[in-house]
């Protein structure tokens, strides 16, 4: 089982940018595949961006395509969101997730991590 822990979000104004991290322990973090997904008040939870084991494949939801990216470190087990040009819609707690394979749904994740609040106010 792979354990994640998030740092990172907070609060911004609108145009800001942010940055989530996720450290995962673990050896086996480079077999799988890792997302971010978010929740806001009284919504479902979502799927933000991923990427497979290697980072040679990314998807993005549509609402972040071109403001959100989504990064790994093998070498320190890390997963990345830099987040940027943010809107008042982006308001959630995010959470970094583990699964196999391409991790675009909430049924493919394996392990989730604590959840990290951002808030964009406008």
């Amino acid at each position: 089982q792979i354990q994640l822990v998030q740092s990172g979000g907070g609060w911004v104004q609108t145009g800001g940018s942010l940055r989530l991290s996720c450290a995962a322990s673990g050896r086996t973090f480079t077999t799988y595949g890792m997302a971010w997904f978010r929740q806001a008040p009284g919504k479902e939870r979502e799927f933000v961006s991923g990427l497979n084991w290697d980072g040679s494949t990314t998807d993005y939801a549509d609402s972040v395509k071109g403001r959100f990216t989504i990064s790994r470190d093998g070498a320190k087990n890390t997963v990345v969101l830099q987040m940027n040009s943010l809107k008042p819609e982006d308001t959630a707690l995010y959470y970094c997730a583990a699964g196999y394979g391409r991790v675009l749904a909430r049924a493919a994740v394996r392990s989730w991590g604590q959840g990290t609040q951002v808030t964009v106010s406008s």
